[in-house]
C-alpha cells in the first residue's frame, strides 16, 4: 500500500471510511439473509392458502349433508363452518400477497445496501487518494481526479435505490394492512386468534407472545467530510451490481 508508510494520525478519514464501508457490507450481508428467508415463508404461505381453499370444499361439501338432513341446528353449525372456511380462505390469500408484496422490497432493499456498500467502498478509495495526493505519492496509471467522481456517481445511485426501496416498503405496508383486517375478520369468525410469521410487525417487549422479526431498515447515514458526495435523505435472480472502481494501493 503507498500510504503504509504515513503515520496513522494523518489517517483517520481513512480509518472513519474504512469502519463505514466494513458496516455497509455487513448490513448487505444482512439483507441478503432477510430476502433469501422470506422466500420460504412465502412458500409456507402458499401452502396455508392451499390447505384453506380445502376447507372451504370440505365446508361445503358438510352443508350439503347438512341441508339433506332437516336437522336446523346441524345446517346453521354448517352454515357457520362455511363462513368461517371462506373467511380463512380470503385471509390466507391477503397474506400471500402481503408476503408476496414484501418478498419484492426485500429484493430492491437488498439492491439499496449493495449499492450503498460500493460508495462506502468508493469512499474509503478516496480517502486513501486524498491521503496519497497530500502526500504527493503519485503511482503510476493513477489519476487522483478519478475518485471524487466515482463517489458522487455511486451516491447518486444509492438516492435512487433508496427511493425505489422506500416506494416498495410504503405498499407492502399497505398490503399488510389490508391482509390484518381480512386476517381480523376471519380470527373473529373463528373465535381464536391467529399467530403467524409478519415480519413488518414491530418487535414484541420482554414481555410480549412473540419476538418478531425486525423489518428492514432504510436509514439515514452522514456524509464523510472527506467526501463531497450527496448522501440520501431518510431511509429466482438475484442483484449482483458490479462497478469498475479505481483501485488505491
Amino acid at each position: 500500500m503507498y500510504i503504509a508508510r504515513i503515520p496513522l494520525e494523518q489517517k483517520q478519514a481513512v480509518v472513519t471510511t474504512n469502519n463505514d464501508y466494513s458496516v455497509a457490507k455487513m448490513e448487505a450481508a444482512t439483507a441478503e439473509a432477510q430476502y433469501q428467508e422470506s422466500d420460504g415463508q412465502l412458500h409456507q404461505a402458499r401452502n396455508d392458502a392451499k390447505a384453506a381453499k380445502l376447507q372451504v370444499d370440505s365446508a361445503v361439501s358438510a352443508k350439503k349433508s347438512a341441508d339433506t338432513s332437516a336437522d336446523q341446528n346441524r345446517i346453521n353449525q354448517a352454515v357457520k363452518d362455511l363462513h368461517t372456511a371462506e373467511d380463512l380462505d380470503k385471509a390466507a390469500d391477503a397474506r400471500v400477497k402481503y408476503l408476496a408484496d414484501y418478498h419484492n422490497y426485500l429484493k430492491v432493499y437488498w439492491r439499496y445496501t449493495q449499492e450503498n456498500q460500493y460508495w462506502r467502498e468508493a469512499q474509503f478509495e478516496a480517502a486513501k487518494a486524498q491521503i496519497a495526493k497530500g502526500n504527493n505519492i503519485a503511482p503510476k496509471g493513477v489519476s487522483y481526479d478519478d475518485f471524487p467522481k466515482q463517489v458522487d456517481a455511486r451516491g447518486k445511485r444509492v438516492q435512487s435505490a433508496k427511493d425505489r426501496a422506500e416506494k416498495a416498503k410504503q405498499h407492502v405496508l399497505s398490503t399488510r394492512e389490508a391482509w390484518m383486517k381480512i386476517q381480523h375478520q376471519a380470527d373473529t369468525e373463528a373465535g381464536k386468534q391467529s399467530a403467524m410469521w409478519d415480519p413488518m410487525a414491530a418487535p414484541s417487549g420482554p414481555t410480549g407472545n412473540e419476538q418478531r422479526p425486525q423489518q428492514a431498515e432504510i436509514k439515514s447515514m452522514p456524509t464523510s467530510n472527506m467526501t463531497p458526495a450527496p448522501m440520501p435523505a431518510n431511509g429466482t435472480s438475484q442483484p449482483q451490481p458490479q462497478q469498475p472502481q479505481p483501485q488505491q494501493q
